[in-house]
């Protein structure tokens, strides 16, 4: 679903407004999640939820937009394919997880397959531009640990959770979208159009599903998910958009793949571990 913001964004929404999205994208999905469960945090998960929303949310989305806006989208993306490895090693110094060289030897490949496919050859290098998706992808990648360390609270389903998130996170970008782009946008019929997509699907189901696999599988494993994103855009970008996809593109969307499903499997065990368990006779 988040693979589909790149398109929606080009063809449906008024350019030069890429906060006001991103306002839209959370704050109408984090108040209608609030209506629909009417939960709200409890002693200290005022202070946890509305940390993690600005992580999650707040800050990653307007350096993803800042990242977007000063850099082809095929370094953007390969720079937010960088979150793995992050992840990798946050596991180490916040879950107090294993170093795993399976995890971080896929990550490498994941973000070598993406760059494969979405950054082209005349791809340009600006500073800032980098500089604000490293941060982006270091932003989720520490809002996505921190979610896992916390967990949830009792009782509390994941639709009230990505509410919580998508609430703090779009009231901290209220002021922010207004301070650098001013007054929103007109807004006609396509614009709507693609509001909507990006707050209802983009927004509230993606989000929800998103926090309930955070919770469900191991922290390295989600994070390898999100590989899934540039290469959905990088699909429609071909199916919508005519572009093509040469051999360059289908090796790295091979290797992105692999790494994904690596991603997903337990690491090897070491070979004196498997000679420790083999039978003795």
């Amino acid at each position: 679903m988040w693979g589909t913001t790149y398109v929606v964004t080009t063809e449906l929404l008024p350019p030069g407004h890429p906060l006001f999205a991103g306002l839209l994208r959370a704050l109408p999905a984090g108040l209608i999640a609030l209506a629909i469960t009417r939960t709200l945090p409890r002693g200290a998960w005022w202070g946890k939820a509305a940390a993690l929303g600005v992580l999650n949310i707040g800050l990653f989305l307007p350096l993803l937009f800042v990242a977007a806006e000063r850099l082809p989208g095929g370094v953007a993306a390969t720079l937010a394919a960088a979150q793995p490895l992050i992840v990798a090693v946050l596991a180490v110094t916040v879950l107090r997880e294993r170093l795993s060289v399976w995890r971080l030897v896929w990550g490498v490949t994941g973000v070598v397959g993406v760059g494969l496919v979405v950054i082209g050859p005349n791809a340009a290098l600006d500073g800032v531009g980098i500089v604000a998706g490293l941060a982006g992808a270091a932003t989720m990648a520490l809002g996505v640990t921190l979610t896992k360390r916390s967990g949830r609270p009792s009782g509390v389903g994941a639709t009230a959770f990505a509410g919580w998130q998508l609430t703090a996170g779009g009231l901290f970008l209220v002021p922010v979208t207004f301070l650098v782009e001013g007054p929103p946008p007109a807004i006609d019929s396509t614009a709507a159009l693609g509001y909507l997509w990006l707050g209802l699907v983009g927004g509230l189901i993606t989000y929800i599903l998103w926090f309930q696999g955070i919770t469900t599988l191991p922290v390295t494993s989600v994070a390898v998910l999100g590989l899934l994103s540039p290469l959905v855009a990088a699909v429609l970008g071909a199916v919508v958009l005519d572009q093509t996809l040469g051999l360059i593109q289908l090796v790295g969307f091979g290797l992105s793949l692999a790494a994904i499903v690596a991603g997903q499997l337990p690491a090897p065990a070491p070979a004196r571990d498997r000679v420790s368990a083999a039978p003795q006779e």
